[in-house]
């Protein structure tokens, strides 16, 4: 398995910083999924997968025998919770695509309720504030609200995008604006470069998929305009 390991470890430089490719793999991975999400294809979802099991052996580098950069729990966690809400938004687009017929995108992008648009304040403040202390007791990296805030909007978010709300794109956008500082200042530099680029990439999402949303409805929706449906 000496191929495997070479693999598994193989890194390139960028100025002083070893970056491995595993982690621009995952990535890239992350973005494809990111761009079948906005184009509604169910493939989205288990490519996304890939990028999660490839990015779970960066953030949780000491578990493989890597010591030069601090674990990132909440990065670590998020891959995990984004694989099993993968696998329900993975259903429930294959579901809507399928009663739609041949042809049918999988996903028919809509404004979240207020009361849903209260509930994702509600969990994004309140995970936050509740995983924070079990991070930091878990030596996460400092400073350890922002590893929790990543990791509850990164959940909320795919969870929005399973749902088909239009507002998921929005809670990236309060993802990248933590990651980027934090996970520069961690040495994970193809990461954070990445988040910046997701920046740019979620703004144009939100607005495709406000389109759409006004396409499909018939309706000149804005966002104060909210569907009933949650």
């Amino acid at each position: 398995m000496d191929w495997f390991r070479a693999a598994y470890d193989a890194t390139f430089l960028v100025g002083d910083q070893q970056i491995y490719w595993r982690e621009v793999i995952g990535n890239v991975f992350g973005l494809a999924s990111a761009l079948g999400g906005l184009r509604r294809k169910v493939w989205a979802w288990p490519v996304g997968i890939v990028g999660n099991i490839l990015l779970f052996t960066v953030f949780m580098g000491s578990w493989f025998g890597e010591t030069s950069r601090a674990d990132m729990l909440g990065q670590a966690g998020r891959q995990i919770m984004f694989i099993a809400v993968s696998v329900y938004g993975w259903y429930r687009w294959r579901q809507t695509r399928r009663l739609g017929g041949v042809g049918t995108v999988a996903v028919h992008p809509r404004w979240a309720s207020w009361r849903a648009r209260v509930g994702l304040v509600t969990g994004m403040l309140a995970g936050t504030l509740l995983l924070t202390p079990l991070f930091r007791t878990l030596g996460s990296y400092e400073p350890v609200w922002a590893d929790a805030w990543i990791f509850m909007g990164s959940v909320l978010a795919t969870y929005g995008m399973a749902k088909g709300w239009v507002e998921f794109w929005l809670i990236w956008v309060a993802v990248d604006l933590v990651g980027v500082p934090l996970l520069f200042s961690a040495g994970y530099w193809a990461t954070a470069l990445m988040y910046l680029f997701y920046g740019a990439f979620t703004l144009f999402g939100f607005f495709a998929w406000w389109r759409i949303s006004r396409r499909e409805s018939g309706d000149p929706d804005r966002p104060g305009k909210v569907a009933a449906a949650a």
